[in-house]
């Protein structure tokens, strides 16, 4: 949507400041957890003594399940969100989704000073992951809807808080560990952060309603769906009458598809979301959607990469990545995985989306780039053969952090820009009436590549 010659100035830019927020929020939940993925293994994998004697502790594989059960309410609710939001109203589907991720973060930093039995403590935590991502799905899904009323430069906005979200977590960490604080203490600092950032992102939705740049476009969506209802009814009678002028009436959705690395897209009808018709020009009329399948055969090369770059992703990062370990002991040691592992692939991963704005290369119709996607699967064994540690077959071929830190630079700037190209580049092979079905296929093979790379890290880590 373009801006309006007629609408209000979005002064201090305080819609685009919310809209960061409301991005940053959306993916907080992953993020924090995936950082904070030492501390649960410090809780889960505590050695004890019997009489001596060191008992064989129990290998939880945290990190693959985290990954699998963050990404599957992804995948779930991306096939129910044409049945969810059309029968609940996008104020309780977005400000409900955060007060229950709020109470969640909440029970998360209770739990760090409550004493717990670990299988016990594995099994809450597992629940915990899944409930704060099945609202996080549905959160991001709402938002991207929302976000859609507005002019195109605010869905960028939106995208980049998304991506600064895990370097936001990721410094967080770095915090808590720099702050010398005993574990506990640190963790309870670490995760209260979470519950501040959600606190404050449902308080930005809810200002958002009263600044007059956001009333504009909202209000005005709203109230166009009556003069569509009239302009139906004439079309309906000059139908009546034959007098159609040899053009058949057709109506699509104004609602453009939106790409984005862990998001989903809103699918719901003109009614529920307020959204209203396009006025079409009588050329454009009788121009019926094509099928899904039609849409999915010209854009099947796009649906592929996008569902290989994040399965490569998702199988290594960080089910493997975090069990690194630094070829300098000592103080570095402590913040080895949050600089090198975290902080560096958010920050790259960022970089690579940010670059598509100024380069896309290869072009669309290239055969080059689903060969380029497919080459990153060399990132799989090189970060395998890092000096991951336990390991049981494969021998270490690069040890250095140095070695360690410049194929997580690729790895993550690859992974970044590969994934906007793809999901810009799948609106553009179809028509404009058939852009919402393409970014809505997209948003799927998007969330399919998530849950297989998360699936594929549990013989992966096996193997090292």
């Amino acid at each position: 949507m373009k801006v309006q010659k007629n609408a209000p100035q979005d002064r201090g830019c305080l819609v685009g400041i919310i809209f960061f927020i409301l991005g940053l929020g959306t993916l907080l939940p992953w993020n924090f957890f995936m950082t904070a993925s030492l501390y649960f293994q410090g809780r889960l994998n505590t050695t004890e003594y019997n009489n001596g004697t060191v008992v064989v502790r129990k290998e939880y594989y945290f990190n693959n399940w985290m990954t699998l059960l963050s990404q599957l309410p992804l995948l779930l609710f991306t096939l129910l969100n044409s049945i969810l939001y059309q029968r609940i109203s996008e104020a309780v589907r977005i400000a409900g989704s955060l007060v229950f991720i709020l109470l969640l973060f909440i029970l998360t930093a209770v739990l760090v000073k409550v004493p717990m039995e670990e299988d016990r403590f594995f099994s809450v935590t597992m629940a915990t992951i899944w409930f704060i991502n099945s609202f996080g799905a549905v959160l991001q899904g709402s938002l991207f809807g929302l976000v859609g009323l507005l002019p195109q430069k605010y869905s960028a906005v939106f995208m980049s808080g998304q991506g600064l979200a895990g370097t936001f977590a990721a410094v967080a960490m770095l915090l808590a560990i720099a702050s010398d604080a005993d574990s506990e203490t640190a963790a309870l600092g670490y995760f209260i952060t979470p519950c501040v950032g959600t606190l404050v992102t449902l308080c930005s939705y809810l200002l958002l309603p009263r600044l007059r740049f956001a009333q504009h476009y909202l209000k005005r969506s709203s109230n166009y769906e009556e003069e569509t209802t009239d302009e139906l009814l004439k079309d309906g009678s000059k139908m009546e009458n034959g007098k159609l002028n040899g053009h058949a009436n057709g109506l699509v959705s104004d609602t453009a598809a939106k790409p984005s690395s862990q998001a989903g897209l809103e699918l719901v009808s003109s009614t529920e979301s307020k959204k209203p018709f396009l006025s079409l020009e009588p050329a454009e009329r009788g121009q019926a959607k094509a099928s899904v399948l039609e849409v999915f055969r010209k854009i099947w090369v796009m649906a592929f990469c996008v569902t290989f770059v994040f399965t490569v992703t998702l199988s290594v990062f960080p089910a493997v990545t975090v069990d690194v370990k630094t070829w300098f002991p000592g103080r570095w040691e402590r913040f080895f995985i949050s600089v090198c592992c975290f902080l560096m692939f958010n920050i790259n991963d960022w970089l690579g989306r940010t670059i598509t704005t100024w380069i896309h290369w290869p072009r669309k119709d290239s055969v080059l780039f689903p060969v380029l996607v497919v080459s990153r699967v060399v990132f799989i064994p090189l970060l395998m053969l890092c000096n991951v540690q336990s390991r049981s077959y494969l021998p270490v071929l690069f040890p250095h952090d140095a070695a360690f830190a410049f194929i997580m630079s690729l790895f993550s700037l690859s992974s970044g820009y590969f994934v906007c190209l793809s999901m810009s580049y799948a609106p553009q092979m179809v028509d404009p009436k058939d852009a919402e079905t393409a970014g809505a296929l997209m948003t799927f093979f998007l969330a399919l590549g998530l849950s297989i790379g998360a699936a594929l890290s549990f013989p992966l880590r096996t193997l090292v």
